[in-house]
């Protein structure tokens, strides 16, 4: 449907409205230079008014159009029928402006009054070519945003299908130590993995917080079968931003560099809290002054800068390495 559908958004009709008042108000000019009878505001007037009514006219045929005819009828009358509602349009547009104006006394009402359906026919033939022009550029509009956005999710799929190998590769890393060490705990850890996989297979990049914390629980726990349960797990009351939708695996990828390079082979608390548009996570584990982002890291300030979602930033603070990922209503 698209092929002749003009999908126009609200704001589109903005600015199709005051490109219309412009439009009307140098046609105006036009009568207002020449005929010396007409030079009067009233002449501005009208015409202005005649643009913003044709452009309201359009805006109502061309939803009315889309919403209502072409999805019933059969494609091969798409063009004959956006051709009839962009003429009439601009044909009904002019001839209720004249009706409004046609009891006042304003001279270029009496100026056009023997031509008037004959200036009808003109606009309304005037408003398919616009509605043409409109079309074309509306639509490369779309194309273009169709394009950015197919690049920008295929530059965000490549940076989750990198997370993927880099999580089930520690992951099984571990499950191979337990295999020697405690059958029971690995036949755990891969039924953990299979429930952390089964959330995580999902093709949305954004997921709610709640989703991401049900991974972040689940990818602890398949740690803690590793650590002896040496991983506590400490997440704030969320529950008024549970909605909120952050970049998949965000907080689990902070959760496991904070295993990865603050496990010091005793207790290691990880707490989580929320602020207004911030999430922190916090870990008692080993310090490190300069940090050097990696791959997950590196990852996850790739996608949020991708998504428009926020920024990640890092710091010491009272003995704890604290992230936080600023969401964008706070930067």
């Amino acid at each position: 449907m698209q092929s002749v559908e003009l999908k126009i958004a609200p704001k589109d009709w903005v600015y199709i409205s005051i490109i219309g008042a412009f439009f009307g108000f140098f046609i105006s000019l036009f009568f207002y230079f020449l005929n010396k009878e007409l030079q009067e505001v009233s002449t501005i007037i009208f015409s202005t008014t005649t643009a913003l009514i044709i452009s309201l006219f359009a805006s109502l045929f061309i939803t009315v159009s889309n919403n209502f005819i072409l999805p019933k009828v059969n494609q091969k009358f798409w063009y004959l029928i956006s051709f009839i509602f962009s003429f009439c349009s601009g044909s009904f547009g002019f001839l209720f402006s004249f009706l409004i104006f046609l009891e006042t006394d304003i001279k270029i009402i009496g100026f056009i009054q023997a031509y008037w359906v004959y200036i009808a026919i003109t606009i309304g033939f005037l408003t398919f070519l616009v509605g043409l022009i409109l079309h074309q550029f509306i639509s490369m509009k779309y194309k273009n945003e169709e394009i950015r956005t197919q690049i920008l999710e295929t530059k965000l799929k490549a940076l989750e299908n990198e997370l993927n190998p880099h999580f089930l590769f520690n992951a099984l890393n571990s499950v191979s130590e337990l295999i020697y060490q405690d059958q029971k705990k690995a036949e755990i850890a891969v039924i953990e993995i299979s429930k952390f996989l089964r959330n995580a297979i999902n093709k949305k990049s954004l997921v709610t917080l709640e989703s991401e914390l049900l991974m972040v629980k689940t990818y602890v726990n398949i740690e803690n079968v590793r650590f002896d349960e040496k991983i506590v797990l400490n997440i704030e009351d969320f529950s008024q931003y549970k909605n909120i939708e952050i970049p998949k695996f965000s907080i689990q990828l902070l959760v496991e560099n904070a295993i990865k390079h603050g496990f010091l082979g005793k207790e290691l608390n990880i707490n989580i809290k929320f602020e207004k548009d911030k999430i922190i996570v916090l870990n008692d584990g080993k310090l490190t002054s300069n940090l050097k982002f990696g791959t997950g890291l590196s990852n996850l300030q790739k996608r949020l800068n991708l998504q428009k979602v926020g920024k990640l930033l890092f710091e010491n603070e009272n003995e704890k390495m604290k992230f936080t990922i600023l969401l964008k209503d706070n930067i």
